[in-house]
């Protein structure tokens, strides 16, 4: 087969869905560059993408089979260091990814997500009542002022940390997902979330709550062997980052679509369409997650005549599954939330499908729902074509989202 250059990855994320096309075009698997040169298979088509998530033969553990990190050929401060070494269920394989998992597991079941929904209901009311507060025609930023707090406090609440911890925490989170920091910078950050998650574990063992770390140091107290200190650490952050990262940008994309489509916008209103179409369609059409660093081959693997060797990196492109014109034929990067089939895999599948689906889903509908019944009228305050684009080819999502707000309705609370 014909060898090509590794295609080097826009960091700057101005050209996500170009990108993935042109990818996609080149076949099954593309080599790519990632930051600080090294290089990697990025899979941008669905019926790859959707066989590879479950292949026994893909790994997400670079320490057990990535020899460049094993070898030390990976620098303590490469670009992306904080995506592979940690050590958490995301990371992990074989049966430490299933006892992570069960451990884990056990704070998101459908009966603990319904507990959780006064909570959404709560913040989210606090939210919309503070900008209710602003003057009619107003322009703000709902990325910062709705998108971002609601799951991101949601979630900090869930693993018991303070609202000064979280807001220190999330400057480490931001940079972790933003590819164009420094070698210099992608250090500092590692170093910083480790010691904000270790802080909180020691605040939680003097005292402890109701709440995910909590139960997590409980598990590994009473069983030392059950969950190292490493794991623990690791994972805490893993809930923190993976669970308020996403829909923050999942309500960026679907609030803009939205406002954009505001036929689309009707359809709910008229009870044509619902917000579980919109979820869906949102997360098919622009998925919060693009690229997601990264598996591993265990072993030389075929994908249609490519062979990715053992020992490979692999980037798995979400934001490109849902707009392959394999899957989806009729306008695949066309907002319609009335699409028959809207199929995805923005939550993934496999070993490694999201925990967190169903609480995402929950702050999904109760956040979406409510703000556009308070704020009926509102409106982009920029053209579409002037939003920014993050920083980042693992995210999807603008730097701002800038918003006219209409006057609100009452509350009913």
């Amino acid at each position: 087969m014909e060898q090509r250059c590794p295609i080097r990855l826009d960091t700057t994320g101005s050209r996500i869905h170009a990108e993935a096309d042109g990818l996609r075009a080149q076949g099954p698997a593309t080599r790519v560059e990632l930051p600080g040169g090294v290089l990697a298979w990025s899979l941008n088509s669905y019926a790859t993408i959707k066989k590879v998530l479950t292949d026994p033969r893909v790994t997400k553990s670079a320490r057990n089979h990535w020899p460049a990190f094993i070898n030390g050929e990976i620098p303590p401060d490469w670009e992306m260091i904080s995506w592979i070494a940690m050590d958490n269920m995301v990371t992990s394989y074989g049966r430490d990814h299933v006892r992570l998992r069960r451990l884990v597991g056990k704070a998101f079941t459908p009966r603990r997500t319904e507990l959780i929904r006064p909570r959404v209901v709560e913040l989210t009311g606090e939210l919309l009542d503070r900008m209710a507060a602003r003057a009619p025609g107003e322009v703000v930023d709902l990325r910062a002022e709705f998108a971002y707090p609601l799951p991101a406090r949601l979630v900090a609440d869930l693993i018991g940390m303070s609202e000064e911890a979280r807001v220190e925490t999330a400057k480490a989170i931001d940079m972790m997902v933003d590819t164009t920091v420094s070698p210099q910078q992608a250090q500092q950050i590692l170093q910083d979330w480790r010691a904000a998650m270790t802080e909180l574990i020691a605040e939680k063992r003097r005292n402890p709550g109701e709440d995910i770390t909590s139960d997590l140091i409980a598990a590994r107290d009473v069983d030392g062997t059950r969950l190292t200190e490493a794991e623990l650490t690791d994972t805490i952050f893993a809930i923190l980052g993976a669970g308020s990262e996403t829909t923050i940008n999942f309500f960026d994309n679907a609030i803009t679509a939205l406002l954009t489509h505001p036929e689309q916008l009707q359809l709910v209103r008229t009870g044509a369409a619902n917000w579980d179409d919109v979820i869906d369609e949102t997360l098919r059409v622009e998925s919060p997650l693009a690229h997601l660093p990264l598996r591993y081959a265990v072993e030389d693997i075929d994908l249609d005549g490519v062979t990715i060797p053992a020992g490979d990196p692999i980037l798995v492109n979400y934001a490109a599954v849902g707009r392959d014109p394999a899957l989806h034929a009729d306008a695949p990067g066309e907002f319609d939330v009335t699409r028959a089939d809207k199929e995805h895999l923005s939550f993934g599948h496999g070993p490694h499908y999201c925990l967190g689906a169903g609480v995402a889903r929950l702050v999904a509908t109760v956040g979406l729902s409510s703000l556009f019944d308070r704020f009926p009228e509102m409106a982009l305050a920029v053209d579409p074509d002037e939003l920014t684009p993050l920083p980042t080819f693992i995210m999807n999502g603008h730097r701002s989202l800038p918003v006219r707000l209409s006057a609100p309705v009452p509350s009913l609370s």
